[in-house]
């Protein structure tokens, strides 16, 4: 049980990094412009985090498996610190970057040791989406921010009672997306430790069935919550505030078009509902918070005139967004050598 805890810690250790540098982004425009409080902000984010994990986590962290066969827990462990590890650094620096970037990479370090090869189809669908994701959603903030404006200018409702409708639209959108994000990264989180996951399927209460994914998708769940309540407020600050100005109700179009990207990669349901009805769908991968929400703002500001855009903040990010991957993949690369060779721990099967 303790050598367990001890594998499992990384994985709770990147849920942790996860939820003080990407689940809060959600609350971040509505906590920078002071509609909502920090406090209120991580409750209603830990709880529909977890929610989103338990319930729909499977489907994004199927795609992320498909890169590499962890099936060792010492193997699984380094890869899920050398990605916690990266992760931190970053959020040290008030950075919001991808932990689907950082997990991505951590694979990679374990198959170049394993000298096993990595799933280009799998890595170009998931890599693929650090480009589009962005662009999607700050085209679907641009929609969004139009339709509300107009709804501002035909709507006779008082100013104070609009502030409020603003304050619960916030704290909705907020909680669809961090149920969002709990469904699509909470692979990132400890869906390599699938594989050679010790736990096993129960029933609880005579009828209420728990499978032994959803028992481990809980516990990175709860770590991200951990994460939002404790460090999350400095890159909550840096989204809000950092890269363009934003009001009460542009933080809601925010918010809303990055809810909206993620809710497209992770719902398993409205992929089937498309496939039945012979539509496009989106495939089910681990997409960046971090780089949807900054895609909604910049979105924000383009159909804002492209005024007072910090492109020094972006290109801060931007380059943290390409530094990641490579750092948590030389880490996870040396750290394997390092577990194998000095505590002689099995990392490869």
């Amino acid at each position: 049980m303790a050598s367990l805890i001890f594998f499992l810690s990384s994985g709770l250790f990147l849920g942790w990094s996860l939820g003080a540098n990407n689940a809060a982004n959600f609350f971040g425009s509505a906590v920078a412009t002071r509609m909502i409080s920090f406090r209120t902000a991580a409750i209603v984010c830990s709880v529909f985090v977890i929610l989103g994990a338990v319930i729909s986590g499977a489907g994004a962290a199927d795609t992320l498996g498909k890169l590499g066969s962890i099936s060792t827990l010492p193997g699984a462990f380094v890869v899920a610190l050398a990605a916690a590890i990266s992760s931190l650094v970053m959020t040290r620096a008030g950075i919001p970057i991808s932990t689907s970037q950082a997990i991505v990479g951590g694979i990679i370090g374990w198959n170049l040791f394993a000298h096993m090869a990595t799933d280009q189809q799998a890595l170009y669908k998931i890599a693929g989406t650090w480009i589009f994701s962005p662009i999607l959603t700050a085209v679907t903030s641009v929609i969004l921010f139009h339709i509300f404006r107009r709804i501002a200018e035909n709507s006779r409702i008082h100013l104070l009672r609009m502030d409020h409708y603003t304050r619960l639209a916030l704290i909705i959108v907020g909680a669809f997306g961090s149920y969002s994000l709990g469904a699509n990264n909470i692979g990132n989180v400890v869906g390599i430790f699938i594989a050679s996951s010790p736990f096993k399927d129960f029933t609880l209460f005579g009828f209420l069935h728990i499978t032994a994914v959803q028992q481990l998708f809980f516990l990175g769940a709860v770590a991200i919550a951990v994460g939002v309540f404790t460090y999350s407020k400095r890159v909550m600050m840096t989204v809000g505030e950092g890269i363009f100005k934003l009001s009460p109700v542009t933080a809601l179009v925010v918010v809303l078009s990055t809810s909206i990207t993620l809710f497209l990669f992770a719902s398993e349901g409205l992929r089937d509902f498309l496939l039945s009805n012979h539509l496009p769908a989106f495939p089910l991968v681990p997409v960046s918070s971090s780089q949807a929400i900054v895609g909604a703002v910049m979105g924000i500001s383009i159909a804002k005139g492209g005024r007072n855009i910090n492109f020094k903040k972006i290109g801060h990010i931007v380059l943290g967004w390409i530094i990641t991957p490579i750092v948590s993949a030389v880490i996870a690369y040396f750290t394997l050598f390092f577990m194998q060779n000095v505590f002689l721990q099995n990392v490869v099967s």
